[in-house]
């Protein structure tokens, strides 16, 4: 059950749409603007696009407790400080 409701909260409110879905159309439009061309570190791109929004988000939720937003994502707090570093939401 608790599946169930993680798996709510990534559905849009307003587009009642799941977020891999938003992601698939996402991709599917990429590769479609690509024309035949082959792309190129797709995978980081795409961790890239995703992981920053993220990592944003769940600092504004714990209002920069990194402890609390580490634990939020499952991650310790080295390689959470890490990753904010990677994409300047915090000072070295």
């Amino acid at each position: 059950m608790a599946n169930n409701n993680q798996n709510d909260s990534l559905v849009s409110k307003k587009s009642k749409k799941p977020l891999c879905k938003h992601t698939e159309d996402a991709l599917d439009q990429y590769f479609i603007a690509l024309n035949g061309d082959r792309p190129g570190d797709l995978y980081d791109l795409v961790i890239g696009e995703v992981e920053r929004p993220l990592f944003k988000a769940v600092m504004d939720y714990t209002q920069g407790n990194q402890s609390q937003a580490a634990g939020i994502l499952g991650l310790n707090r080295g390689t959470l400080r890490k990753k904010l570093r990677t994409y300047s939401l915090i000072q070295k």
